[in-house]
């Protein structure tokens, strides 16, 4: 496994490499390579903390699946305007068209009808803007192009949202919430939610490099709480895929039924193809196959990998070159790694 991970970080010029892979609910491998921080000459362990991007989105599915779970929402209930879970707190009604219309499911299943992840992402706009400015700004300045259900975008927007219901329906912080009902469930204790800068970097967390023009130390991390803004460590992650259930005979974080409902495609998927988005995860063939979540961001790329045969695992590097040649190259060298072992078959 060591010379399979040492080629990758050689090739694509990767400072730190942490991997962890999960076997019919144990964790087999955990490892690190490389360096955590270059300048002090630090090396990674695996028990270091690295953002995790997108990957922060399955977390955030099962916080909303545990509220359905509990009947303190349906996933048909609408977000905005009267009978709204957030009602009027964001924006200025009368809201422009469609708004009105979009429900708890359309932001998990990125099709709200707008607000995709792209120029006019608003997430990476206004760095100084709160949740509660960057929402009304967008509702007022950023209509909806399609009806809710017709159209897939990809949205960190929309699970940004779906964050702010979460703390609308507890009344505490997304970050506490999920701590107390999904991560220390698992045994997690360490995850939390990334700062901005190298000087309010968490214990153990490591130093970003970046090798395009963008500074992992010029964004607004911790706004993205509930789309991208969590720290992890592999091992952490794995745990988390682990204990949504299916995979022990032991009950899970989650129903099974909820499971079923979780990795089902959306309804507007743009794939024609086995892999469609499902809530909060990719999934192949209808979610029967592998469940998986990549994540971007300046200075960090992440994966999270559950397979239909039982395996779950996790990489996680501090850097980001060019996005389409990284990311799948991490997942394609996990999958060498795991098929290495005599007896697995991942």
């Amino acid at each position: 496994m060591q010379s399979v991970a040492e080629a990758f970080m050689a090739k694509f010029g990767v400072p730190g490499l942490s991997v962890a892979i999960a076997r019919q609910g144990a964790i087999v491998y955990n490892e690190a390579f490389g360096l955590a921080d270059r300048e002090q000459g630090q090396a990674l362990t695996p028990s270091n903390l690295f953002r995790i991007a997108s990957v922060s989105k399955p977390i955030t599915s099962v916080g909303i699946f545990k509220l359905v779970e509990k009947g303190k929402i349906n996933l048909q209930d609408t977000v905005f305007g009267t009978g709204g879970i957030l009602g009027d707190d964001y924006g200025t009604p009368p809201y422009k068209t469609y708004i009105r219309e979009v429900t708890v499911d359309h932001l998990l299943t990125h099709s709200a009808g707008g607000w995709p992840n792209d120029g006019s992402d608003p997430m990476f706009q206004f760095p100084h803007y709160s949740h509660a400015e960057l929402i009304s700004w967008a509702l007022d300045n950023l209509p909806l192009q399609h009806p809710p259900g017709e159209h897939f975008a990809y949205s960190n927007f929309g699970y940004c949202v779906l964050g702010r219901i979460i703390e609308k329906v507890t009344q505490v912080s997304y970050e506490e919430y999920i701590r107390q009902e999904v991560l220390r469930p698992c045994g997690i204790d360490q995850m939390q939610i990334a700062g901005n800068t190298r000087d309010v970097h968490a214990p153990n967390e490591v130093t970003y490099y970046e090798q395009n023009a963008a500074d992992p130390y010029s964004m607004n991390v911790r706004r993205m709480d509930s789309h991208g803004g969590w720290l992890a460590s592999s091992s952490d992650l794995v745990r988390f895929a682990v204990n949504i259930g299916g995979i022990k005979s032991q009950p899970g974080l989650l129903r099974p039924d909820s499971i079923t409902t979780m990795v089902t495609p959306g309804p507007a998927n743009p794939r024609a193809d086995e892999v469609k988005y499902a809530r909060g995860w990719n999934v192949r063939n209808n979610g029967r196959g592998n469940w998986w979540h990549a994540g971007s961001l300046p200075g960090t790329t992440s994966i999270l990998v559950r397979t239909a045969r039982g395996f779950c695992w996790s990489a996680l590097t501090n850097t980001r070159g060019q996005e389409e040649e990284i990311g799948p190259a991490m997942d394609r060298m996990v999958w060498e790694m795991a098929g290495q072992v005599r007896g697995w078959r991942p």
